[in-house]
């Protein structure tokens, strides 16, 4: 396969994490924000479209979104249909919580299949009424007065998310909020959220036991959206496996984003890495060493990444850490361990865990449970290997339709 040329520029989407967090924030500021260079994809156009659902006006101007925040929760009756969106069930929830009225909220099959029992305690505890689904899932019938804010202890061992949906709405509670995120995962997570917070105007105070309090208002403000670093590990991966230089620019040393961290993984791998003022760029050395051991829990959105191409190493590789990646798309810990084994490569699992063995890969189908980072995380492997083909190519329009147009592009 023909390879891009060394010094390729890949053009990667703006970050999903930030248009999403970044939309639900300008919702609650009073009066027009302007997000420049959002995601566009299905998950932030779900997000988009269930924020209108609650009046909230979006408007695209030269390819910018401009939402125009009510300073308040929303109120009256609406139904909010979430997509495949994770974070749309469960920052929107909380949102809806703090207005006035009934909300209805809801999504796919795949999306009714994740846990959301700590956000729904969280919300009754705070004052709503909550009804939800078999297992504390969706769809949820909200029915509410506002909610209080004051103190409240949060199980965030699975998710991150519970706690950044309570973070976000904050603002609009009656009085402060006090969070205790008890095993909290993903702490990279919560630190975005934390810096976009701040960047829209409320004060997010943490404790010395590590409780988050919460005060002030949010006020309109402008923000460019960053390169998405868990989508740029794709072609930081496929860098260092086809011995090529690729850079992505507008994700650099001041990045809010934790995956990007990804990158000091290929550089343990083998890979030659520069995080500039304003991009990064990732070289491949021709070899990718194995033998280690490395925990992604912080990372986990990236951890597919690097197993996908694991078997291509010179030592085993084992990612640790990882539990709560299970309950996301898919159990994405069980669904990698199977399209290894089926591609011919030995792979030993654990609840948290997983060991990718070198050898040789064979080509196959690849069961992407519809989930998009199986897919362009295999995808990677396919620069290697010969005949691996996905059974879901179309599943990478959750986060960028446009992956394998420019995979092409950079790399056949």
């Amino acid at each position: 396969m023909t390879t891009a040329a060394r010094g390729a520029i890949a053009r990667i989407p703006g970050s999903k994490s930030i248009t999403n967090r970044a939309l639900l924030l300008a919702a609650a500021a009073l009066g027009p924000s302007r997000l420049g260079a959002p995601l566009v994809s299905a998950d932030t156009v779900a997000f988009r479209r269930a924020l209108e659902a609650l009046g909230v006006r979006v408007d695209e101007q030269d390819g910018d979104w401009v939402v125009h925040g009510t300073g308040r929760g929303p109120h009256g009756r609406a139904r909010i249909w979430c997509e495949d969106a994770g974070t749309a069930a469960r920052f929107l929830p909380v949102l809806a919580a703090a207005g006035f009225g009934r909300f209805e909220v809801d999504g796919t099959e795949q999306l009714r299949a994740r846990p959301l029992g700590p956000l729904v305690d969280a919300l009754v505890r705070l004052g709503a009424e909550v009804t939800a689904g078999p297992g504390g899932r969706l769809p949820l019938a909200v029915r509410t007065t506002g909610l209080q804010g004051g103190e409240i202890a949060l199980d965030s061992t699975s998710s991150s998310q519970y706690l950044t949906g309570l973070l976000l709405s904050a603002p609009l509670m009656r009085s402060p909020l006090t969070v205790h995120a008890a095993g909290l995962v993903s702490r990279p997570y919560i630190d975005m959220t934390v810096a976009l917070m701040r960047r829209f105007g409320a004060d997010v105070a943490e404790g010395p036991d590590g409780r988050l309090r919460v005060t002030g208002d949010y006020r309109a403000t402008d923000l460019r959206i960053e390169p998405d670093a868990s989508t740029a590990s794709y072609v930081f991966a496929a860098a260092a496996v086809t011995g090529r230089s690729v850079t992505v620019p507008g994700l650099g040393r001041d990045s809010l984003q934790g995956d990007l961290r990804f990158v000091e993984v290929l550089r343990r791998a083998g890979a030659e890495v520069e995080i500039g003022e304003d991009g990064t760029t990732v070289t491949g050395t021709g070899r990718l060493r194995g033998g280690f051991e490395v925990d992604m829990g912080d990372i986990s959105d990236t951890f597919m990444t690097l197993a996908a191409v694991a078997p291509l190493a010179d030592g085993p590789i084992t990612v640790t850490g990882i539990r709560h990646a299970r309950f996301k798309e898919s159990d994405r810990i069980a669904a990698v361990a199977g399209n290894l084994r089926r591609l011919g490569v030995e792979v030993t699992e654990g609840p948290d865990r997983l060991t990718v063995h070198p050898g040789p890969v064979s080509g196959g189908l690849v069961d992407c449970h519809r989930d998009h980072r199986i897919a362009m995380s295999f995808s990677v492997l396919g620069l290697r290997v010969p005949g691996i083909v996905l059974d879901d190519p179309s599943c990478v329009d959750k986060t960028f339709p446009e992956f394998h147009t420019e995979f092409a592009r950079l790399f056949a």
